[in-house]
């Protein structure tokens, strides 16, 4: 299977003064705003780093669930954050911390699977340059 998806962003002004849009091929994201505010401080609107994070969280969680059902367990819930550190102009670590409910999968075949769906996920193998991490919490 191949297939492209496509974002766009748009900016205008300084990076610091200006101000830009985003938006994805599906319109989910639909012109959101970004800012310097939205980057670096708190204001309205979206950054690269929680984009990578939403991204990484639904591919990670989504690879989960397929290898999950390989082996013949059907998850009830996975919740996963993305935690994108962004430190001196650089993005330093991804900290992926799920929480699971699997009903019979013992916690060895859970790490195993988790730590398996961290490795082949797509986006983590995007983003091999910067050190990504997991917490997995079977409930």
């Amino acid at each position: 299977m191949k297939f492209t998806r496509t974002a766009n962003a748009n900016w205008k002004g300084t990076g610091m003064d200006g101000a830009g849009t985003i938006s994805t091929q599906s319109t989910t994201l639909n012109k959101a705003q970004l800012s310097f505010k939205t980057r670096f401080a708190d204001g309205v609107g979206t950054n690269p780093e929680e984009l990578i994070a939403a991204a990484h969280s639904g591919c990670f969680t989504m690879q989960l669930s397929f290898l999950l059902s390989e082996q013949g367990f059907t998850p009830e819930d996975l919740n996963t954050e993305a935690q994108v550190t962004f430190e001196d102009g650089t993005i330093t670590k991804i900290h992926l911390k799920l929480e699971a409910s699997v009903p019979g999968i013992s916690e060895q075949d859970f790490q195993d699977t988790a730590t398996k769906a961290k490795e082949v996920c797509p986006v983590s193998k995007l983003l091999k340059a910067a050190e990504i991490t997991l917490s997995a919490v079977l409930l």
